[in-house]
């Protein structure tokens, strides 16, 4: 994707390649625990312009603890914890990309069905699967990972329902997508994962998914029901 791997080939896709509302975002959030800068690689990509104007972050720095956003959709809340440690410069170009509204009145554009990948992806205000931030940044691969069953290569992975996690166009290329995983999904362990969706979230990806896909191909396409990010907001 910058898309799961660029589009990822459907012969990946098919073998395996992205509140509850009771939690308040004191629960949810530690205070973070301020260290020594990142270099996250980040780097403007000038043959990529953004999608919508926005800043390029500067580095991040290296902090503890966790991050909740809401997520308003025209089909109901999805609501996210992110997680510093596990992928602090991931975390830190999201929240950037959240404050400056980069995400609001955006649709997410892909919806996959395939027996091994049933994720929707979003985070591209063009609408067309190719825009990013205008900027790219290093990869925080997954290390944790349970293998796939039945793997004979035993190079693929588990990305458990309720994973958030990156899309990419190859190694070090993460921008603005991102991919919500709606069932456990077989994929190669080469997209950052930084949060989770929480139960209230998957309720409404559940309801996207179950809308199916437009157009010819029933297993990789746009949502049928459109699926707008109206609001995306850092708590």
């Amino acid at each position: 994707m910058r898309r799961i791997a660029a589009g990822l080939a459907v012969a990946a896709l098919a073998v395996g390649f992205i509140t509850t509302g009771t939690a308040s975002a004191q629960e949810e959030e530690a205070q973070p625990e301020v260290q020594a800068k990142i270099d996250c690689g980040i780097t403007r990509t000038p043959d990529e312009p953004p999608a919508r104007p926005v800043p390029v972050p500067k580095d991040a720095k290296r902090a503890k603890g966790k991050v909740f956003v809401q997520v308003r959709t025209n089909q109901g809340n999805i609501p996210m914890i992110l997680d510093r440690a596990q992928a602090p410069c991931t975390v830190h170009s999201f929240v950037h990309l959240a404050e400056h509204r980069f995400y609001d009145r955006t649709e997410c554009h892909r919806l996959t069905a395939y027996p091994t990948l049933k994720v929707l992806q979003c985070g591209d205000p063009s609408n067309t699967g190719e825009g990013g931030p205008g900027y790219k940044y290093k990869d925080e691969l997954p290390t944790n990972l349970q293998p796939a069953p039945n793997d004979p290569t035993g190079q693929r992975r588990i990305y458990p329902r309720g994973t958030l996690a990156m899309a990419n166009a190859g190694p070090d290329t993460n921008g603005s997508q991102f991919f919500l995983v709606q069932s456990d999904s077989i994929l190669r362990p080469n997209y950052t994962v930084f949060g989770t969706i929480l139960p209230e979230g998957l309720k409404t990806l559940d309801k996207i998914a179950a809308g199916g896909i437009a157009g010819e191909n029933p297993l990789d396409g746009r949502p049928n029901i459109k699926s707008e990010l109206k609001r995306v907001t850092v708590c």
